[in-house]
């Protein structure tokens, strides 16, 4: 091995502390998997209508929320506006799962299958399944639209299902992950909330627990052992996903569909002091972390700036 291909080790020391032991990880995570796993169809109340006066995202979470166009809203408007976003980040978290399925599955095609690893990759894989089929039927359920991503994106995730190295890989799970987690967190326990979305958002945050856990394991010891070349372009891939993430977190036709300019609506939601620090405090965790095991050098680190996610 080339000294430029060569693992930083210096990381171990400097930031990561020992790794732990991959199998030892998965075995732990496949019982927790064992003892707080759910069925939405089975666990949830699907057929409770909803309730008048409840909102479907915390109202401070709504993208236009203490802007001068909020301010000249009715409540009845932004009451509207959060069940379409509400829709439009079920659809947004969807199409990240089935990426992150396919990134998974290429994870561990050449691993053995008989390892606590794989198993609970194969396990996280059949909780991000039910997750996707739980988020649809909440779409239709709540009587909004799909909010597809835009195309240029939906089609640049091909590409990097199809190009990404292993700790890009999870980088990006990570990112899909713990920003929707933070704001889930946040929406479980408060009463103001329909009581479909609180169970919803709490089965998501109990599992994406165990998610969040695996990839941050697996990326701490990609982060070490990999080449010099994968991490190099992990930090680029890393910063570019957070870009994208950025832009597609709220698809804009929601504005239109409350009666709002979606021009208008976009502008003020990019001025906005308030959502920069709700996206900033979402992510702060997680760039933390990304920070030190070293993915946020670099260009990438621009790139996460220029997305907002980074103070």
């Amino acid at each position: 091995m080339t000294p430029r291909s060569a693992p930083d080790f210096t990381l171990l020391h400097d930031a990561l502390g020992p790794l732990r032991d991959r199998e030892q990880v998965a075995r732990r995570l496949l019982d927790a998997s064992l003892r707080h796993s759910y069925d939405p169809d089975r666990d949830i109340d699907w057929d409770a209508p909803f309730l008048a006066g409840k909102w479907f995202l915390p109202p401070e979470l709504v993208s236009l929320y203490d802007t001068p166009l909020w301010r000249r809203m009715s409540e009845e408007q932004r009451m509207e506006l959060a069940r379409h976003e509400s829709a439009s980040l079920a659809s947004l978290g969807i199409w990240f799962e089935i990426i992150l399925i396919q990134l998974l599955t290429r994870h561990i095609y050449d691993k053995p299958p008989t390892s606590d690893h794989v198993r609970y990759a194969l396990t996280e894989i059949a909780d991000e399944c039910r997750h996707s089929m739980m988020f649809a039927r909440m779409i239709t359920k709540n009587g909004a639209p799909a909010y597809p991503v835009p195309r240029v994106h939906h089609q640049l995730a091909r590409v990097l299902k199809t190009a990404s190295t292993t700790p890009g890989s999870f980088a990006a799970t990570l990112l899909g992950e713990e920003i929707l987690d933070w704001m889930q967190r946040l929406t479980f326990p408060d009463e103001r909330i329909q009581p479909l979305i609180r169970s919803i958002t709490r089965i998501h945050v109990v599992e994406e627990s165990r998610h969040v856990r695996y990839a941050r394991e697996e990326l701490r010891r990609q982060m070490v052992t990999a080449p010099r070349w994968q991490r190099r372009l992990t930090r680029l891939s890393c910063g570019e996903a957070a870009r994208v993430f950025s832009v597609c977190f709220v698809n804009p036709a929601v504005y239109e569909q409350v009666g709002l300019d979606r021009r208008s609506a976009v502008a003020q939601v990019r001025a906005s002091g308030h959502r920069r620090e709700v996206m900033r405090t979402g992510a702060k965790r997680l760039t933390d972390f990304l920070d030190d095991i070293g993915v946020l050098r670099g260009p990438g680190r621009r790139l996460w700036r220029s997305s907002g996610l980074l103070a």
